[in-house]
């Protein structure tokens, strides 16, 4: 943003930034233009310290415009770009973090904290505390809907739209028809009064039980956002799999009568 200010008279506000990375740069590097994070190839999606860098066989070409080489040049790179692109989606697939869903069956999430801590939901906690739950949906902080099972949860009554506001990880515990939104935390806000209100909005037409769920890396995590978790929720410790935090004083996990 600095650089096309300074050579473009272009001003890009601080909060376009994502927008710059989905609208712009995720082509470029599916085309094989452009490399993400050369120098880390694992580093967060999120992650402030994000590079990119040109792809040398594409900055070789473009060196030689407008000189006798270019014509043979751009064939001769026109014939390799299949095979670049192809091996720099491979590279990026071998960085994402592979999330057993169901025997024999996986997904991948992009690098990062928040993607391991997602993992760590669907193959800790939902066994220990919902087993036999089914994965309706889990977040991708590349791709935004990671895994989405719309068809499970139009059965379930609710009808979510691109834009709504899911929580991390949505969980169908069908033994006791619930479904646990999880809030997936390691640097933003957890399940607080805010968010419960938008959640418990956006999945008011469910047929099912609303059980709001916080988790969290560890308790250091934890002990930053403590005062902000709402109550009648649940919070889970990703270190400490095998136990519940109970943000409440009626029972224990399960979902409230919005009445």
């Amino acid at each position: 943003m600095d650089w096309a200010r300074r050579h473009y008279d272009k001003e890009y506000a601080p909060n376009t930034r994502e927008r710059v990375r989905r609208q712009a740069m995720h082509q470029f590097c599916d085309a094989g233009v452009a490399r993400y994070n050369p120098d880390k190839p694992d580093r967060p999606v999120n992650s402030p310290k994000a590079v990119y860098q040109i792809e040398p066989t594409t900055l070789a070409l473009l060196r030689s415009f407008e000189t006798s080489e270019w014509l043979d040049n751009l064939g001769a790179y026109l014939t390799q770009r299949e095979t670049l692109v192809a091996r720099y989606a491979k590279e990026r697939e071998q960085n994402r973090i592979p999330v057993e869903i169901a025997p024999d069956q996986q997904i991948a999430l992009s690098p990062g904290e928040h993607s391991e801590l997602i993992r760590a939901i669907i193959e800790d906690f939902a066994p220990r505390f919902a087993p036999g739950s089914v994965l309706v949906y889990a977040g991708d902080t590349g791709e935004k809907w990671g895994y989405f099972d719309s068809n499970l949860l139009a059965e379930l009554g609710v009808d979510i739209e691109a834009h709504g506001k899911m929580p991390d990880v949505v969980l169908h515990y069908t033994a006791k028809n619930w479904l646990l939104l999880v809030k997936s935390v390691t640097s933003h806000s957890p399940v607080n009064g805010k968010r419960h209100e938008e959640l418990a909005s956006l999945f008011a037409a469910a047929s099912a039980g609303l059980v709001y769920v916080t988790a969290f890396p560890n308790r250091a995590v934890m002990g930053r956002y403590l005062g902000g978790i709402a109550w009648e929720t649940e919070v889970w410790v990703a270190d400490a799999p095998s136990h519940l935090i109970h943000f409440n004083g009626e029972r224990f996990l399960g979902p409230y009568d919005a009445s």
